[in-house]
Order: C-alpha cells, then structure tokens, then sequence
C-alpha cells in the first residue's frame, strides 16, 4: 500500500524563495529602524517553562488555558525532576525572564532589547493567523532609576512604530491608545466591572461569562459581535484612573502631539494579557486584514519582573504579526498595480550568463563569479542547452541574458541582448558590469 503524501502540519506553512524577498526587506527595515532608536538584539529559547507564561502571561487567559502547547519533559535520571515545557505563545514573558535571569538591571541601565522569531499557539488557523506565526517585538525596561517607567519611553516607543510603519510604506494605518491605570486602579475598575455585569452576564457568550467572574476586564476585548451592546454600556475605564495614571497618560499624549504622531483614544483597549499596566495600543490598518484589522499591539508592564520573582524593573514593549504586516503589503501591492493596470511581478536578476556549448562552460562560470563580485544578481545557464532554451530560461528569471561563446571568450566581447528593451549589443568584458547595472 502506497504511503500517504507528507504536508506541513496544519497552522503551518513553507514560505518558498519567491516570498522571503519581502520577509527579508521587513526584517532589515526594522532591524535598521530599531539600530536608529538604540535597541540590540535579543533571541530567548523558543520554549521556556510554562510556569513562566502562567506566571507572567496569566492563567486565566485564553493563550495559556487553551492555546499554548505543552507537554511534560521526562526525567533523564532519578535525581531529576520531570518539567512542563511550552512553546513560547509570545516573547515578552522570555525577554523579562531573561532581563531577570542575567541580571541586566544590575547594570542601572535602560535595556532596548527586541527580536524576531516564530511564537506558537494551538488556535484556529485563518487567514493572517497560524499555529507558527512569526513576531517583531521590542521591550524597553530596566531599573526606575534608568527611567524605564517614564511617559516618554511610551511615546518612543510609538513614535519609532510609526516610522518603521511609514518606511515600510504601510498606508493608512491609525494608532488606537488607552491607559489601563495601575494595579490599584485596575482594582477598583473590575470590581466597577464585575457589578456591572452580574445583571447581564447570563445574555453574554459562554467565553465572556467566565470572563465576567474571573477576570471581568477581559471582557471589553472580546470581539463576539452579540455582546457589543452590553460591552458599550459597561463602564469606562477613563473614569477610574487615580491621579499618578492621568497624569502619565496625559504626558504620553503630549510628546505624541509634539512629534505629530496621531492617535485615537480608545476608552475599551485593554489588551489581553494580564501583565499590562498604564498605557495600552494597537495600530490597525485599512488595507489586507479585512474586520480582524489590528496590525501590532502592546503596552506597559511595570510589574512583570516582579510577578515573576525578580526586582522591580518597569517596561513596555509591543508585537508585530509578521504575517500580517506582510499581508497588508501584498495587498497595497497589488491594489496599487491594478489601478495602474498591471500585474505584480518577482523582480529580476540583473543577468543570465548562457555558455553557447558545454566547451564554455568554465568560461560562463568565471564571469558569472566576476559579475556577482562586482554586485550583480546573475544565474548561469548550462552549455548543453538549446540556445531557444537559453533565451527562455533567460527571459522568465533575469533582465538580460549575456552570450559566451568561442568568440566572445577569445575577444573578451560579448553579446548582451536586454529583454525589455529588445536591443542587443556587444559589449566589452571591461563595461560589462556598469552596462548591465
């Protein structure tokens, strides 16, 4: 009986050589952005100990009661302990715990530290969502000394986001903002919550019923569109900020202002974690994600270090879905080459070096390694081809295809034909690289 065909598990995907181009140019933008504003680069585990997420993400929430997967890592030996390891759902929890683990705020320092990687949640795969997702995040934290828990950090943060934003050139996008107050303040707003839907809990989904007794805050993120009337009408968390929360908020707003950053206050952004603390943003985009709009997320987390037994170490941090992001543009992309009449197209290579015999095969080889010394993106082609093979092999990946045959090896002249502009020329071994860039 013949085996089945092997795939990629479901929720996961291979992204092939004509896709990474684009992965690649987001990623060098943002590592480009993030060296500007001062951050390093930081790579945790892409498993940790789940204590670390039930500790720091929070057991009640959906990722760590239902999404993340984990299993148990036997002991080796009867002097070991067997241990539950996760998958990391997010990176912040592994950066503070590694912030913790090596003692970086011994330093007094600020630590701007971000990543990119794969995170992984056991959810149900649609469209910009899956099992294996890929994240740019960032986290700014340290000491209070250092000024970690500064307004003005939450205003850098978000002003860096809207440049890396607009120099990947994604349109359209729209900063939401809210502050979530302090734990004191976070008190006083779920016990406002939690009276406020004892009445109405019952007309409410199943998830957001549980919500309402364990943790009632987790209802305003709910996205279930028969609750949206009741989740209006609740309490707004404005009005339950002490003095020290307002006056952050209103310093964050005023250097957004100063750097003419826009945003928009959104009273029921809470975030879903339950290590947010004072401000709280997304920004969402117009274009490629359809209603689940939200592009990159984040927020302030002053007490998450001690939450998960280190020193008190303010800080704020964010994550970008990658797949999204790549999802909104494909999407301007390709609405920008429809209103233009065209269709979008691989970009090429710089030129294809075609042997006019097997014999000139080294030959083809040596100025294909001479031009790609010289910068140039070059493929070579086989001397066993047809020269109609060549031309077409020529034609589908490369801007111009270079002939090397007996002659133009004794001559050091070779023929060069340019696909778009249908002209070819000879052109000596010495020109050859400037004419073809």
């Amino acid at each position: 009986m013949a085996s089945s065909t092997l795939k990629a598990v479901r929720g996961t995907r291979d992204l092939l050589p004509d896709q990474t181009p684009l992965w690649n140019r987001v990623e060098a933008t943002a590592r480009a952005v993030f060296a500007r504003y001062g951050f390093g680069e930081i790579r945790t585990p892409v498993f940790e100990s789940t204590e670390l997420f039930a500790r720091g993400v929070g057991e009640e929430t959906d990722i760590v009661s239902k999404e993340m997967f984990t299993w148990e890592d036997r002991a080796r030996a009867a002097s070991e302990k067997a241990q539950n390891l996760t998958l990391r759902p997010e990176n912040t929890a592994g950066v503070v715990r590694a912030y913790i683990e090596h003692k970086l705020g011994e330093t007094g320092a600020l630590q701007k530290l971000f990543y990119i990687g794969p995170q992984f949640r056991r959810e149900r795969p649609q469209r910009g969502r899956y099992r294996q997702f890929w994240q740019i995040g960032a986290e700014v934290i340290g000491p209070q000394s250092s000024g970690a828990e500064s307004a003005l950090r939450d205003a850098e943060i978000l002003e860096m986001l809207a440049t890396m934003l607009d120099e990947l050139g994604i349109r359209g996008w729209k900063l939401e903002l809210n502050s979530v107050g302090n734990a004191d303040d976070r008190t006083c707003y779920n016990a406002a919550l939690r009276e406020a839907l004892q009445p109405v809990k019952h007309l409410m989904c199943e998830d957001n019923q549980r919500r309402a007794d364990l943790n009632p805050l987790r209802v305003l993120d709910s996205k279930d569109e028969n609750d949206q009337e009741i989740i209006n009408n609740l309490p707004k968390i404005a009005d339950y900020l002490g003095e020290e929360s307002r006056v952050h908020f209103e310093q964050v707003r005023a250097a957004l202002d100063a750097c003419g950053v826009p945003y928009t206050i959104n009273p029921r952004l809470v975030r879903g974690l339950d290590y947010y603390t004072r401000t709280t943003f997304e920004f969402t985009v117009t274009t490629g994600l359809g209603t689940q709009n939200a592009l990159l997320g984040g927020g302030r987390y002053d007490g998450l270090s001690e939450m998960l037994g280190g020193p008190r170490a303010p800080g704020i941090g964010f994550a970008i879905g990658e797949d999204r992001l790549i999802l909104t543009l494909q999407a301007q992309a390709e609405a920008d080459a429809a209103a233009e009449g065209k269709t979008l197209e691989a970009p090429k290579l710089d030129a294809y070096v075609a042997p006019l015999g097997t014999a000139q095969n080294p030959a083809a080889l040596k100025l294909a390694h001479d031009l790609r010394a010289a910068g140039l993106t070059v493929e070579v082609g086989d001397g066993s081809f047809k020269l109609r093979k060549s031309f077409d092999n020529a034609d589908k990946v490369a801007r111009a295809i270079v002939l090397v045959g007996e002659d133009e090896v004794a001559n050091d002249v070779f023929t060069v034909k340019n696909f778009a502009q249908g002209e070819q020329v000879k052109i000596a071994r010495a020109e050859l690289s400037t004419k073809l860039r």
